[in-house]
């Protein structure tokens, strides 16, 4: 399998990476398509690294065929959240790749990926919001707001969609707390998501209570769903056809 380019994007390409609670979001473009014996490979491989790095529970990679990028809902092997599946590279990635790679080998994804036009980043971004994120914040999904994971990719993508709406920039984490704030965002959500994302001893931050979990948990889903409602009101719907299978940022598995 002849690796021709391998690209990072995500927090690592925005300036935003923190080492240790940052995901590590690849795309390798490989010379050929890869069939079932190459991908069980490159799976155990994964498995080893985890095993032997534990930084490497972090790292997400999918694997782009040179010559099979045109179609951009195609969907390619990926490695991303201790799973092997598949989905494809989606427009805020390409995005992301396009504004500022991080080429870590070979020649830069200009010109080998698809580029994004800014309606195809909206459509996209609405759809992700109405399709995933609105359902999630109804009252039956309510206790998955208990979970730090949820508040904070909840809160965050919704400030990171509303700026890319409005004016079609692409915001790092730190930039979308900021953007909560002003919004008028609950304060000790956001205060407490900064601290789990850039506090200095992360090991060191006293969990939080039952209570506070829980006031949190209300504070954030009603947030985020009064934020999204207004939000996809202002901008319109996205044109009816399949929901997006790939992700806005990286979120939880699909609740049950």
């Amino acid at each position: 399998m002849p690796l021709v380019a391998l690209w990072a994007h995500g927090s690592l390409a925005l300036g935003d990476y923190q080492p240790g609670r940052s995901d590590l979001d690849l795309v390798a473009l490989v010379g050929t398509e890869l069939d079932g014996a190459q991908q069980a490979e490159l799976r155990a491989v994964h498995e080893r690294l985890i095993a032997d790095v534990p930084l490497a529970r972090s790292l997400h990679c999918t694997y782009v065929p040179q010559g099979d990028t045109s179609d951009t809902a195609r969907h390619h092997p990926t490695w991303a959240q201790g799973e092997w599946f598949e989905r494809p590279v989606s427009p805020v990635s390409r995005r992301e790749l396009a504004l500022g790679a991080v080429v870590l080998h070979g020649p830069p994804p200009v010109g080998l990926l698809p580029g994004v036009s800014d309606q195809e980043l909206a459509e996209f971004i609405r759809a992700e919001l109405e399709d995933y994120w609105l359902p999630v914040t109804g009252n039956a999904k309510a206790e998955l707001w208990l979970q730090d994971i949820w508040v904070d990719l909840g809160m965050l993508t919704f400030a990171r969609a509303s700026v890319t709406l409005r004016d079609g920039q692409l915001i790092t984490k730190g930039e979308a707390l900021e953007e909560l704030r002003s919004m008028g965002a609950p304060t000790a959500v956001v205060d407490d998501i900064r601290r789990r994302r850039y506090g200095a001893d992360l090991l060191k931050n006293p969990s939080a209570s039952d209570d506070f979990r829980a006031r949190r948990a209300e504070q954030a889903r009603k947030f985020v769903r009064a934020g999204i409602t207004t939000l996809l009101a202002e901008h319109g719907n996205p044109p009816p056809g399949p929901a997006h299978a790939s992700r806005l940022t990286r979120r939880p598995p699909p609740p049950a």
